[in-house]
């Protein structure tokens, strides 16, 4: 099967198309390189650089990978997006436009070249206002930014489109991915980094002095956050697993975690373990909108699709991504210079 990545030289797009390649998938990624890294991307994939925004060279693309009897790709997988919670809310036009219009141009080619199948890297942001812990998908979607606004618009823009065109999709709306591959060639590296794991990573390793703990007196056992955490492999072949299931199936929505939640202070415990480095902190004031608690409930992939983490211990998962940032302590730097 032929499967166009969009978003492929980022973090969590990078991670599936390898799982791609690794299944034996034809792999071609579009990626405009913003906030991805060409070095990133699996030597055996296809890699296009292009802007979904760019509507004429999009067309281009899709005439060229036009197949005789098929369409020119099984399935796409939409990463590319903004993605930054906080910024979505200090420049919403930003994404509005970006998030959105990508899409737009994106669903115009796939549904006038009749691709059958998409997947879309959704958000568990679409749950600002949980009435149940862990969250199913039954859960009111009450998107708690900007950012998970515009997911909430692709969403529904693949309800319409399934119903005008018969595209079958998936969704996925995933907590929290963390770790990095296990052979550790490819991990996280976003600039500006936001989040903990990495952040914590990065004052062991040098490059901060401390971490910030926003917040001491949640409703929580230990009064910070609670979060679950994903192993970004377990993400990517849950994609797999969608791709496939959409073959012979009928649209679907997946909640995306291990079910497991942890807090600020313990996952700083954990990479203070894994490190060896005491990590120092520094407290703060609560950040506005961060939840007490948000865990996952998975239990539909689980037994619809047979999906089960392979990493779903936190300590694997700081572990994998520490083994990442130690071998490249400045991300994919270190590899464009070799």
């Amino acid at each position: 099967m032929k499967v166009l990545v969009t978003g492929g030289a980022g973090y969590i797009g990078s991670h599936v198309v390898a799982q791609l390649i690794e299944q034996g998938y034809q792999v071609v990624v579009y990626d405009n390189l913003s906030a991805g890294h060409r070095s990133a991307v699996h030597a055996q994939a296809t890699f296009f650089e292009g802007d979904l925004m760019d509507r004429a060279v999009l067309s281009d693309f899709f005439n060229q990978h036009q197949r005789d009897s098929q369409p020119p790709f099984d399935g796409v997988m939409h990463f590319a997006s903004h993605i930054q919670v906080g910024e979505s809310m200090k420049a919403p036009f930003k994404y509005l436009r970006d998030n959105v219009g990508a899409m737009i141009n994106l669903l115009e080619e796939v549904t006038h070249h009749g691709v059958p199948r998409f997947i879309l890297s959704s958000t568990a942001n679409l749950y600002d206002a949980p009435e149940r812990i862990p969250i199913d998908e039954t859960e009111a979607l009450i998107p708690g930014s900007v950012y998970g606004e515009t997911k909430y618009f692709g969403e529904r823009m693949l309800m319409w489109m399934e119903r005008i065109y018969g595209l079958r999709y998936c969704c996925l709306r995933y907590f929290n991915a963390a770790g990095a591959h296990p052979d550790g060639h490819i991990g996280e590296a976003h600039d500006p980094e936001t989040h903990l794991i990495p952040l914590l990573l990065q004052v062991a390793l040098g490059q901060r002095e401390n971490i910030t703990i926003y917040g001491t007196d949640y409703d929580t056992p230990d009064g910070t956050c609670i979060r679950d955490y994903i192993h970004v492999i377990d993400l990517a072949d849950a994609h797999i697993l969608a791709l496939k299931a959409l073959a012979t199936g009928e649209s679907r929505v997946y909640n995306l975690g291990n079910g497991m939640g942890y807090s600020v202070l313990e996952v700083l415990e954990t990479a203070r373990a894994v490190t060896g480095h005491a990590i120092p902190v520094v407290y703060g004031e609560r950040r506005a909108g961060d939840l007490p608690r948000l865990v996952a409930d998975s239990t539909r992939i689980k037994q619809e699709l047979g999906w089960h983490p392979e990493f779903a211990s936190l300590h694997q998962i700081v572990q994998t991504a520490w083994n990442w940032h130690q071998s490249h302590p400045n991300g994919f730097e270190d590899i464009n210079t070799k």
